[in-house]
């Protein structure tokens, strides 16, 4: 396949219309959460999560909102867990504790996902609607339309409405919860697929069999006033919470209790050096100026290339596409950086390039690289029981 070259001088929105047609889903735009290193140390250093405990569930108004709105650029790693972690360091000790909590679940989320891999797109633990095609948000519902348009026009959704929209759709609806998380994960500009499907997996009860009752409450709670403009207001679908349900328990899976290879799950613990690099190649899961193979190699030229043929599959929304550039166009400041469109796994066959260690499935199709770099995780993995979040903690540090 021919790489492509991306001129990162133009912008955004007109390099995804010229150079991405076809390879995108939705209408063309860019999120108000701006992509880049720049912005994302910006947006840490005005982190203040001060009543975050309280108010982190908050819907509406926006200026209620407790969420700190840092998951594209942790996501990407443009802010490494750990980096935030310390940040928090001397916030108030309740409202520490509940965040540090929330970036636990996201690491928890990457242990899961890179010990089971594509094993997480089935029943985790129990059974659930997941095959059912279908479109499972009714948006003549205000709450649901107003969800969806911010979930469309920004591409980034707060947790308690991510919540809203997967139980909607599965809990409520009936349809397959795995079309779902695709739809989602087409659009959110922080959209990783360790935190996607976890997050449904336990919303719609297939972790914890106990599904997530999306109810009028919530939304009278989360986002008061809505409601009385909800042209189903007398005849609201949601108004009383759904019939309890106990859902079949499925098939055990056997790497929930024990990793038989934690190397292949957590990569390597420090740098694997087979030759000398040409190239510092970047993924999607490190794109930070922190990125271990980059600093390792400060005077080599950078790369980054978007996979055509995963693109052409996945549809990502121009949003995300427009992150990934806003990020790539803020390096190409301050390293030699280079874009291009075609097969990321190819240029690392055909060139020696030195690369992060990446903590999904796709990462096995890489090849043996020049230079391979630990992934910067915020606790390392353990051989432990990944069985639920509490059962994963507890083994953390042995």
């Amino acid at each position: 396949m021919e790489h492509k070259p991306i001129d990162l001088s133009s912008e955004a929105l007109g390099i995804i219309a010229r150079e991405f047609d076809g390879l995108y889903s939705g209408e063309l735009g860019l999120s108000s959460i701006p992509g880049g290193q720049t912005a994302a140390d910006r947006a840490l250093a005005e982190l203040d999560i001060a009543g975050y405990a309280r108010m982190r569930s908050e819907v509406l108004p926006r200026v209620r909102r407790g969420a700190s709105v840092l998951s594209p650029y942790i996501r990407h790693n443009l802010l490494t867990l750990d980096r935030v972690y310390r940040a928090v360091t001397d916030a108030p000790p309740y409202d520490r504790d509940k965040y540090r909590d929330e970036l636990l679940w996201q690491e928890y989320a990457r242990h899961l996902y890179a010990r089971i891999g594509t094993r997480l797109f089935d029943n985790l633990r129990f059974e659930a609607n997941r095959d059912s095609p279908g479109a499972g948000w009714n948006r003549e519902m205000r709450c649901v339309d107003e969800v969806v348009s911010e979930l469309e026009t920004d591409g980034w959704l707060v947790n308690q409405t991510r919540m809203w929209l997967s139980s909607h759709w599965t809990v409520r609806n009936d349809i397959g919860w795995l079309h779902g998380q695709d739809r989602m994960y087409r659009e959110l500009i922080d959209g990783s697929r360790a935190a996607n499907l976890l997050g449904w997996q336990w919303t719609v009860g297939a972790g914890t069999g106990k599904p997530y009752g999306f109810a009028r409450w919530q939304v009278e709670k989360r986002a008061p006033g809505l409601c009385t403009k909800c042209p189903l207001n007398t005849a609201c679908p949601i108004q009383q919470f759904p019939d309890d349900t106990a859902p079949r328990q499925v098939s055990t899976e056997p790497l929930l209790d024990h990793d038989p290879s934690i190397y292949a799950t957590a990569g390597p613990s420090e740098a694997v050096i087979r030759q000398r690099p040409d190239y510092v190649l970047l993924t999607v899961d490190s794109l930070g100026d922190a990125d271990p193979a980059l600093t390792a190699n400060p005077d080599l030229p950078v790369v980054f290339v978007f996979n055509a043929s995963a693109l052409s599959k996945l549809q990502l929304s121009a949003r995300r596409i427009g992150f990934y550039l806003e990020t790539l166009a803020d390096l190409a400041e301050r390293r030699d950086l280079r874009a291009f469109l075609g097969d990321p796994y190819q240029f690392a066959r055909e060139n020696n390039v030195a690369v992060t260690f990446a903590p999904v499935p796709s990462f096995t199709a890489m090849p043996d690289v020049a230079e391979l770099h630990p992934f910067p995780w915020l606790r390392a993995p353990h051989s432990g029981s990944v069985r639920s979040f509490s059962s994963w903690r507890k083994n953390l540090g042995r």
